[in-house]
């Protein structure tokens, strides 16, 4: 079984997943456009160049995303990310955050090396955690 974050965007989600991309040294595997999408499947003209769905690989992870036509901002959940170097954190918090709302900023915890709550400049919800040896 695999849990897929999957990420819904009101009409960024290409220049979303471009940047999330090169900052996480991913690839972007699939992308079609609502415009490229069976003639049932197209929705509002409005979104004919929209992202009707992304998949990008990050390692051994999938991230998966869209423009959504009822688009609500995301709530009650955050992406995390989980890496063993504080080094990394740092940088990871440093361009994901660039532009958007920082909660808590990255610092040393009782529990990690570096932890950060944020939201990036495209709305969507990010925690960085740099555990400590148990």
């Amino acid at each position: 079984m695999n849990l897929i974050p999957y990420l819904s965007f009101n009409g960024n989600c290409e220049e979303a997943f471009k940047f999330y991309e090169k900052v996480l040294g991913g690839q972007i595997v699939f992308s079609m456009t609502w415009g490229q999408s069976p003639p049932d499947m197209q929705g509002p003209p409005a979104m004919k160049d929209k992202i009707m769905h992304a998949t990008i690989k990050v390692g051994n992870q999938t991230l998966q995303g869209a423009d959504s036509p009822q688009f609500e901002k995301p709530a009650g959940m955050h992406v995390t990310i989980d890496v063993a170097d504080a080094v990394e954190a740092d940088r990871i918090f440093g361009e994901l955050s660039a532009g958007g709302n920082v909660q808590m900023p990255i610092m040393e915890t009782f529990w990690a090396k570096r932890f950060a709550v944020f939201v990036d400049r495209f709305g969507i919800p990010w925690m960085i955690n740099c555990s400590k040896p148990m």
